[in-house]
């Protein structure tokens, strides 16, 4: 008997109702629940370690996965209540109850050795596969990967939002071989390493385990023993593209925007990662940005700090309004001007800060020394730090 033989009669030979601890006309929700509960009960991730109990419980979990695999499956399903009516009936040749001394390669070899036609094999071969589990385990969908880049945009296009065209260099499927990693017009088989899991247990110490990508197959369940000569069996190859991204208005300097479904392509129908712009933001000559509000320093003379005065102060938009200083304005002193700062996401304005800087001139020419010796003057000479440094103040 074939290996693919052994696999087929083994399974005819298999209550997978009674795995799952269903009865055989349970509907699909219930199996499904019970497959869950007892996956979660037995996955190698929820008993970790080498213990009898531990390898026991990875046993059954292996047991659990493979009856869903085909009860969970309609049309698997079907082929095989099939199959196990002819087996418990004694139909197409099978010994009722049991294979006793029968030789089930009669039924599951490529001919019937009673006479021409087609067995059990022909039959259900689309549910065990043509040959020796070649074909039995489809590779998960597995997602993309996801992209890093950056891009550098204006101040005014940070507060209003920009479309930018973003050149990527990303990790995409092989054209060649379609992301499998095999050569084109070769077959697959099973991973032996991982037994077609995608993923192997791996002890980290201290009694701990856990999964890990297969090694050998990379996570695609599947390995080809030739090798796909364009990529060299990764499967990925790389591609150039130029795609558009949407900055939203009011990002940050150094923020990081997520870009969904705009990453690398995903394999056997997986979704595509996602696309991550590091943001940077040139600065503005005149205008700076604290949270949602503008900031501005606005240099004044003593004689207007003093005196008081109306400053024209300019706003992002373009327009100017007029900042009121009232007589003694400190240096430093910040006003607010309402409704001229970033757009929020919620759509109101932040405002806009603007900050006082009083200029001392560096050259005074005769008129201006005489008039600023003329206020020392009328000061009478007292001064700012009187009792400042005196000790015990």
């Amino acid at each position: 008997m074939s290996a693919d033989e052994g696999v087929r009669a083994d399974w005819a030979t298999k209550d997978f109702y009674q795995v799952l601890g269903v009865a055989k006309d349970a509907g699909a929700a219930e199996i499904k629940k019970a497959y869950r509960t007892l996956a979660r009960q037995n996955h190698p991730d929820s008993n970790p370690g080498d213990s009898p109990e531990s390898r026991a419980k990875h046993a059954r979990f292996k047991e659990v996965a493979e009856a869903y695999d085909v009860v969970g499956d309609p049309d698997k399903r079907k082929k095989y209540d099939e199959l196990r009516a002819a087996y418990s009936s004694g139909g197409f040749g099978f010994p009722q109850g049991g294979t006793g001394g029968f030789d089930v390669s009669d039924l599951f070899g490529d001919r019937v050795r009673a006479g021409g036609g087609g067995g059990l094999g022909d039959m259900f071969g689309d549910l065990f596969g043509s040959r020796a589990r070649t074909t039995t385990t489809q590779p998960r969908p597995r997602r993309g990967s996801d992209v890093e880049t950056s891009a550098t945009i204006g101040f005014t296009d940070a507060l209003e939002g920009v479309t930018i065209s973003l050149r990527l260099t990303s990790d995409s499927p092989c054209p060649a071989c379609s992301g499998t990693g095999g050569k084109p017009g070769t077959r697959p088989h099973i991973c032996t390493e991982c037994e077609g899991a995608g993923f192997v247990v791996a002890s980290t110490g201290g009694g701990f385990t856990m999964n890990e990508t297969c090694p050998a197959c990379g996570g695609r369940q599947l390995v080809y023993d030739e090798p796909c000569p364009t990529c060299h069996g990764s499967g990925r190859g790389m591609s150039a593209r130029t795609i558009q991204a949407r900055i939203p208005a009011g990002v940050k300097d150094g923020q990081r925007i997520r870009l969904k479904g705009k990453g690398g392509a995903g394999e056997n129908g997986g979704p595509a990662g996602d696309l991550f712009v590091s943001v940077k933001v040139r600065p503005h000559r005149v205008f700076g940005r604290a949270g949602d509000n503008l900031t501005l320093t606005v240099p004044v003379s003593f004689d207007e700090a003093a005196l008081g005065a109306e400053v024209k102060v300019p706003t992002l938009a373009g327009s100017s309004v007029t900042l009121k200083l009232p007589p003694g304005t400190p240096n430093g002193r910040t006003f607010r001007i309402r409704g001229k700062g970033a757009r929020r996401k919620d759509g109101t304005v932040g405002d806009l800060l603007a900050t006082v800087e009083v200029q001392v001139p560096a050259v005074l020419d005769q008129a201006t020394r005489e008039a600023v010796e003329a206020y020392r003057a009328a000061h009478g000479g007292q001064t700012l730090r009187a009792g400042l440094f005196e000790a015990g103040t």
